[in-house]
């Protein structure tokens, strides 16, 4: 039986997947937000997943090596739109508009830990609020700004003004029954992925109009990525996974 892998229709994951298809790897498209329950579910084998959701599946699921999504500097794609500046967002009401849990979990342990502010209030869109958290490809889809909201911050670039260090949205995790041959093989996808896909885009001439992007917008915004787990993602992984259990929990 063919791998399963959970394809999340996003920018930022494409050149993932660039590879597998020819390689007998079946893609099940699924959502960002719903990889880690197709996985507990045993619908997929594996997948992208976002970070936050990765630290509740040790007990089913491994990492794929070191691989993962993770923003130099800054994300381009992990927005917070607010009428106020954001250190004044003390125990305010926020938004979430299609937005992943570890963006969310982002903005409540920088509102806590570098600005000292009171936890947010979240709410629906429809609400009545001061900020908005928006992120993936309706996040690019309004990156130039949003009507109504004088602030704009990309919480990827927050973190690292207050760490100096990348951020990591989201890992790349398999199902620990997933066969050794077939663990290979997904690993293998991925490596192709990074040293084809990511030039792939690089070299791209066709414009995202889906996304209001040019060819140098997509290189621009990909190239502000890394792909693998090294020291100072680690280290990133270790000091957001401690600040969090401690905003998030408490």
């Amino acid at each position: 039986m063919a791998i399963r892998v959970g394809r999340v229709i996003q920018l930022s994951f494409e050149p993932f997947y660039i590879d597998m298809e020819r390689r007998g790897v079946e893609l099940v498209d699924v959502r960002l937000n719903q990889v880690a329950e197709a996985m507990r579910e045993g619908e997929i084998d594996g997948g992208p997943v976002p970070l936050t959701d990765s630290f509740e599946m040790e007990n089913f699921a491994d990492p794929v090596a070191g691989f993962c999504l993770s923003s130099a500097t800054r994300s381009g794609s992990n927005l917070v739109y607010s009428r106020v500046p954001i250190e004044e967002l003390d125990g305010g009401r926020v938004a979430l508009s299609e937005v992943d849990p570890t963006t969310v979990q982002l903005l409540q342990v920088l509102l806590a830990k570098k600005y000292q502010k009171g936890a947010p209030e979240l709410v629906q869109t429809a609400d009545e609020h001061d900020a908005l958290v928006i992120s993936g490809d309706a996040a690019l889809r309004r990156r130039r700004g949003m009507r109504g909201y004088g602030h704009r911050y990309d919480l990827g670039e927050e973190w690292n003004r207050f760490t100096e260090l990348p951020f990591v949205f989201s890992r790349w995790m398999r199902r620990s029954d997933m066969e050794r041959r077939d663990a290979m093989l997904l690993e293998d996808t991925l490596y192709v992925g990074l040293e084809e896909g990511v030039d792939s885009l690089f070299h791209l001439s066709e414009p995202r109009e889906n996304l209001l992007m040019l060819a140098r917008d997509v290189m621009e915004y990909i190239i502000g990525y890394r792909y693998f787990v090294g020291l100072s993602e680690q280290k990133s992984i270790d000091l957001f996974r401690g600040y969090r259990d401690q905003v998030v929990a408490s």
